[in-house]
């Protein structure tokens, strides 16, 4: 959904996007297998979570599990589909209860009907929860959500002219949600690593050293208050640099 430049920049981003990276350097840290750093993240997420949303945050999505990510070694890959299996089963109804709305985006072609299901199941349990919306990107790629929008317009025959922003953004895989105010990076790099780049075109970016693992409560009121003190024009000027009528 492409977002309308406000005319007061809010003090709380209404959705933040999160690239959660550090796992296997937290864990390598402390001499443990990368899967130790991965269950160490996702208990991160669900504290993260509850932190976002008490802090006024409408929509948070994470990248959890990126279209290149197969390249791993098929251990870990099989670790991370485990873990998520088990994170459903364990925080589940912890966070329906709680207010969380659970969205999967991303294709779910290559994953076991299992999983499919499992992510069925909380979409469906949480889908009456207003609280805060969690979206969670598996096996996700910025540019695969380009094509697979584009592939709707090929396939419902859309003319030429009739094609623009507001349509491809109804098509995206966030169209449920406005675009990321605030785009964070765990980890230390400094890169969008394919992700929401269409939707985050106009994010305002913070980059941290801290691994996700240890990403709490500091880390993620440094963040919000980063973003306070940004200036959101949109491409606009800023009021003290408008150009004066008639001139």
């Amino acid at each position: 959904m492409s977002q309308t430049p406000p005319s007061v920049n809010p003090a709380v981003p209404r959705h933040v996007a999160v690239v959660m990276d550090g796992n296997g350097r937290w864990a390598r840290q402390r001499y443990m297998p990368r899967f130790f750093g991965h269950k160490q993240g996702v208990d991160a997420l669900v504290r993260a979570v509850d932190t976002f949303a008490a802090r006024g945050v409408e929509f948070l999505t994470v990248f959890a599990f990126s279209s290149e990510n197969w390249k791993r070694p098929s251990e870990e890959v099989s670790g991370l589909m485990g873990l998520v299996l088990v994170a459903v089963s364990k925080y589940l109804t912890k966070m329906a209860g709680d207010g969380v709305r659970i969205r999967i985006i991303g294709d779910r072609s290559a994953v076991s009907d299992k999983l499919r299901q499992a992510w069925e199941h909380a979409e469906t349990l949480t889908r009456n929860n207003t609280r805060i919306t969690l979206s969670v990107a598996f096996n996700y790629g910025g540019r695969w959500d380009v094509v697979q929008a584009c592939r709707q317009a090929l396939a419902e025959g859309v003319k030429p002219e009739d094609f623009d922003e507001a349509w491809l953004s109804r098509r995206m895989a966030l169209s449920f949600a406005p675009d990321p105010d605030l785009f964070i990076r765990t980890g230390g790099e400094m890169r969008m690593s394919n992700f929401l780049l269409w939707q985050a075109a106009y994010s305002e970016l913070f980059f941290t050293e801290c691994l996700w693992p240890d990403f709490g409560e500091v880390e993620i009121d440094a963040a919000l208050a980063a973003f306070a003190q940004r200036d959101r024009r949109f491409g606009g000027l800023r009021a003290n640099e408008a150009v004066p009528a008639g001139t």
